[in-house]
């Protein structure tokens, strides 16, 4: 039995069709989804459109093989984990593989039965470094990521918008008036706000597409890929009306935004400009009286949309 999980994304590769079938029909019994690629190429393009947990794959295959698809996935998504299956065990040894990044090796013919047992490994070795991640990557208050991955993740996806050509908003959310709310009622109903403030942020964007993260302090980020400047006002607008709803303590949200600029490599300055701009159009909605949306236009800084209260 697989220990398999929602988590369990799966790319199979091979250029045989009878091998693509066989390992379908097996995964089909388990009732676990899969995707299927014939060459390497094909498997990055499939890994592109939507991200993978495990790539089981052949070796010796068309235009790209096994072992430069192992390379190229692991420069791309280190954290996918890779079988590799293969006909030839004289060519490729046990510690070639593993030392080109794949997770374990199994040879043709190949049984089910070693398939779910280093299956099994691997999805127990994720589960695992998922709980330590989190530990290191959440918030204690709020439970929502931390500074320290959300400077890790906005490189990867300005990198991944610049690479494929779509736009990347960035807002920075700060608490009006948090100071205060301390200052009076104490830091037991400042981490209440904090905490409603992420209920609301959860509810007003996309599940498993926009990034929440707290920036620090009462501020908070939010990564939101694959949007029009009209959609992303609507979600900062949403946000900014959801939190006016609860029991709020006189607070108030500043919400900045700016889109990473088109055409950009995005290099350190590409990115470093896109936080400063969200940062600066934050500041300019405090400066306005607060609760408000200011967006500055991608490609002129000195432009800005401004959402009044």
């Amino acid at each position: 039995m697989i220990e398999t999980d929602e988590q369990l994304r799966l790319l199979l590769v091979d250029d045989e069709t009878d091998i693509l079938n066989l390992l379908g029909s097996y995964f089909e019994r388990k009732n676990i989804s899969y995707r299927t690629a014939r060459d390497g190429i094909e498997a990055l393009e499939r890994m592109e459109e939507a991200p993978v947990t495990v790539v089981i794959t052949d070796l010796h295959m068309p235009r790209m093989d096994g072992m430069q698809l192992i390379r190229k996935i692991k420069e791309r998504w280190p954290d996918t984990d890779i079988i590799t299956i293969t006909g030839y065990k004289n060519n490729f040894s046990y510690t070639d593989v593993i030392n080109a990044g794949a997770s374990d090796f199994i040879s043709k013919p190949f049984n089910f039965d070693e398939l779910e047992a280093k299956l099994n490994r691997i999805i127990r070795e994720r589960n695992l470094r998922a709980q330590l991640q989190s530990l290191s990557t959440r918030d204690p208050i709020t439970e929502l990521y931390n500074r320290r991955y959300f400077d890790g993740k906005i490189e990867e996806e300005c990198e991944r918008a610049a690479r494929q050509g779509y736009p990347l908003y960035l807002m920075i959310i700060d608490l009006d008036n948090f100071k205060q709310v301390n200052d009076e009622y104490g830091h037991q109903t400042g981490d209440y706000l904090l905490k409603a403030l992420a209920d609301v942020l959860r509810n007003s964007t996309r599940n498993h597409v926009d990034i929440i993260c707290r920036y620090g302090g009462d501020e908070f980020a939010v990564i939101i890929p694959h949007a029009t400047e009209e959609q992303v006002n609507a979600i900062a607008e949403r946000m900014r009306n959801n939190y006016l709803r609860i029991d709020n303590k006189g607070t108030t949200l500043s919400i900045g935004v700016s889109c990473l600029a088109e055409k950009c490599r995005a290099t350190r300055k590409d990115i470093n400009a896109l936080i400063k701009r969200a940062d600066d159009a934050m500041y300019a909605a405090k400066r306005a009286g607060g609760n408000k949306v200011v967006i500055f236009r991608a490609g002129n800084e000195q432009q800005e949309r401004r959402t009044e209260a």
